[in-house]
């Protein structure tokens, strides 16, 4: 018999989870760039490495704070923004996100490789890395919480950090796109030749834009491993089409968007998953393996993304006059 209730448990907890946190801050990212300013960057996995593995090696082979691995994280993903957004933001559309998507997977490439083992790890990844973020735990050792909720106290200081800084993030996207400056991002989004010709320079805010949701990125690739180790292979490609997921299901020029998508995505994701498992073992689905019904999770998200872009493009928050890609 299956247990609805456990599966409603599993699913209530990705709520707050980390990687729902993660998810919603790298999809913020994605917002700013696809959302507001027409960018389509399809390489948000690599920034996401980059945050996973500044932090895991500084950390780990320089023995550098936390403040200072996270800073180091962040200088490089700027760096990787530059190095990527100088010869690639005059492409248009398509070209674009060709590069960008060749550009993340060079990235996970070179994570992988063995040249680098004593580093990055190589195909095994990093781990240990986590002991510098504990100590500044202020919160008692011993378990909090009720229900599904419950957690030991790194877990709750884990997502209290994780969803202070999403919060924080959308304030500042918020601030920022009521400012002059997301006026011009968003017009560069409908027209940049109509923003060229009053005068701005579209490549110089092109490439503000590509830092600051590169950024947003690293931060939450940073979040991401902090309840589980690095492995390269978790940031293939497959990850950037997930936070575009997040992104199209809460509304692509939102704030809040991200934030709900990336609820909803994580807890269908998981009762889908929970279910599809436990039918599969009582078998309310002969001959189908337990590989196949690991599967069947992805199947299903992927028949959600092509209903919600046929019959609410827009997203959930989003509004439709202000896509440029459904006009």
């Amino acid at each position: 018999m299956v247990d609805f209730w456990q599966i409603i448990q599993n699913a209530a907890v990705e709520i707050i989870s980390p990687t729902t946190a993660a998810y919603a801050l790298a999809a913020l990212g994605l917002a700013i760039h696809f959302g507001f300013t027409g960018l389509i960057n399809f390489g948000q996995a690599g920034f996401m490495a980059i945050g996973a593995y500044g932090y895991g090696i500084s950390t780990l082979t320089f023995h550098f704070p936390v403040w200072g691995a996270v800073l180091v994280g962040i200088g490089a993903s700027v760096v990787f923004a530059l190095i990527l957004g100088v010869p690639t933001l005059r492409l248009r559309a398509d070209y674009l996100a060709i590069v960008t998507i060749a550009a993340s997977e060079i990235l996970r490439l070179v994570f992988t490789t063995n040249t680098f083992d004593a580093v990055t790890g190589s195909a095994d990844g990093l781990s240990g890395y986590k002991g510098g973020f504990a100590e500044l735990n202020p919160i008692p050792p011993g378990t909090y919480g009720f229900g599904p909720f419950t957690m030991n106290e790194y877990d709750l200081w884990l997502r209290i950090v994780a969803w202070v800084i999403v919060v924080l993030a959308c304030l500042l996207a918020w601030q920022l796109m009521r400012s002059p400056w997301g006026r011009v991002v968003k017009g560069i989004r409908e027209d940049e030749d109509a923003v060229r010709a009053l005068g701005k320079n579209v490549y110089f805010y092109k490439m503000q834009s590509l830092i600051l949701g590169g950024v947003f990125g690293t931060i939450a690739g940073m979040i991401f491993v902090l309840p589980r180790a690095i492995v390269p292979a978790n940031y293939a490609t497959t990850l950037t089409f997930f936070i575009y997921t997040v992104l199209l299901l809460g509304g692509a020029a939102t704030i809040l968007g991200p934030v709900i998508g990336s609820i909803v995505f994580w807890v269908l994701l998981s009762a889908v998953s929970g279910f599809v498992a436990r039918a599969q073992a009582v078998g309310w689905f002969p001959g189908m393996s337990s590989v196949q019904a690991g599967q069947t999770r992805f199947i299903v998200v992927g028949v959600v993304l092509m209903l919600l872009v046929i019959f609410r493009p827009q997203g959930i928050f989003g509004n439709k006059k202000e896509l440029a890609f459904v006009k």
